[in-house]
């Protein structure tokens, strides 16, 4: 007698990448798109001219505000996910760093004071990441927030340093003023993130 052979019930079929569809939202393409932009930038600076200054002012302005769209659109469509509070911060960091390096570079923010914001940015992301690869998210703190916005307001002040000529206006002075307020709101914000790290570590008994 034949066997009857009885099939096995196949397990339902799920979406292929759910969760990646999931991370590929619009705030995540936004902050990618922030990150494509810095080449850009960096390419126009590099050769400061007029034009190239003002261009190069405007596409470090559009990748800016990809930051304020990406954050407001994830909170309101709530989208916000892991890979883009990782992300996010890191893009900002690819932005705001490319921008210090080539004004010093054309002496146009002071060695000593790009070094102190780079310092503290890797110092923060290192934390974040250690924390994250443990399972917690440590956010944005309100004064790392305001220490981005005088960083960026500051960056396209001194890259159309030369290139926008306003009589009553010092756009030198201006800038780097912007960014000595942002520097001091940098050393605040992150000895709250090592302190809100260490308190965070410490309830989940794990010592760094």
């Amino acid at each position: 007698m034949a066997q009857a052979h009885v099939a096995k019930a196949q397990p339902k079929s799920v979406p292929a990448n759910k969760q990646a569809e999931r991370s590929f939202n619009l705030p995540n393409t936004l902050t990618f798109l922030r990150i494509l932009l810095v080449p850009v930038y960096i390419g126009l600076f590099s050769t400061p001219t007029a034009l190239r200054s003002i261009l190069a002012s405007a596409i470090f302005g559009l990748a800016a505000l990809t930051d304020l769209l990406d954050g407001y659109i994830a909170r309101q469509r709530g989208q916000v996910t892991k890979i883009g509070r990782l992300f996010d911060p890191i893009a900002d960091k690819f932005l705001v760093i490319s921008g210090l390096v080539l004004l010093v570079q054309f002496q146009r923010v002071a060695a000593w004071l790009a070094i102190a914001l780079i310092v503290r940015d890797l110092a923060v992301t290192g934390i974040r990441f250690v924390a994250a690869s443990r399972g917690i998210i440590i956010a944005a703190g309100t004064l790392g927030k305001y220490k981005v916005v005088l960083q960026i307001i500051a960056i396209i002040i001194l890259t159309l340093e030369g290139s926008v000529f306003v009589s009553t206006l010092n756009l030198h002075l201006i800038g780097t003023l912007t960014l000595q307020v942002a520097l001091i709101f940098s050393l605040i914000s992150g000895g709250q993130y090592i302190l809100e790290a260490w308190t965070a570590f410490s309830k989940k008994g794990w010592q760094p």
